[in-house]
């Protein structure tokens, strides 16, 4: 299998592409600047420039993409964009890095996690941004994509348990009645749909068991 990961160099990215390693798969990481990332290929290029022969024989494309600023912003939706423009009418599978805060709290699916008055309000901007990139992308029926939320306390130092639950489009807390994932284990979540791609056209969402 050959997994190309855009953004590698990312923390989310980095330990996506470690995963994928780690399990013997073919790698190529799609960097701006040097890889520094475990992959032993590299494409060296901005997400934005990427064309249909860069991406030619992946089997999965994983968009690890993240902006954090007021102005970048909106670049959740132009690159989620340029990325499917790029893989439509093709057989490759395109992986989603999501958010959290498009997850719904209620079985209607009328409210949303960043909806609730505990939700951060410094983080609204950027949950509103990728879950208006979400919507854009269920609107795309010629793109073979997986859009994977994180649970709501997403760790970036946690440790890898390789245990986790797969949830839906709502909001899922483990036995302990909590809503979290290191990256680690989110890599590995990610990875196994990757390998095997179960959730064609779907949101769906992972918690730590």
């Amino acid at each position: 299998m050959k997994i190309a990961v855009v953004c590698a160099n990312g923390k989310a990215g980095r330990l996506i592409v470690e995963e994928a390693v780690r399990r013997g798969l073919d790698v190529t990481a799609v960097v701006r600047g040097e890889n520094r990332s475990a992959a032993k290929r590299s494409i060296q290029k901005d997400l934005f420039d990427l064309t249909a022969s860069d991406l030619e024989g992946f089997d999965v494309v994983v968009d690890a993409f993240a902006a954090w600023t007021p102005e970048t912003l909106p670049q959740h939706s132009a690159s989620l964009k340029h990325l499917c423009d790029t893989l439509s009418g093709r057989n490759t599978r395109l992986l989603v890095v999501g958010g959290a805060g498009s997850l719904y709290v209620n079985a209607d699916h009328t409210a949303q996690l960043m909806d609730g008055a505990g939700f951060p309000d410094a983080f609204k901007p950027l949950a509103s941004s990728m879950g208006k990139a979400l919507e854009e992308l269920r609107a795309r029926d010629d793109v073979r994509w997986t859009y994977i939320s994180p649970a709501a306390d997403f760790q970036a130092e946690g440790p890898r348990t390789g245990k986790y639950i797969l949830g839906g489009e709502e909001l899922t807390l483990n036995s302990r009645g909590e809503s979290v994932i290191s990256y680690a284990d989110y890599a590995v979540a990610m990875v196994d749909e990757a390998v095997k791609g179960d959730h064609i056209r779907q949101r769906i969402s992972v918690v730590v068991a």
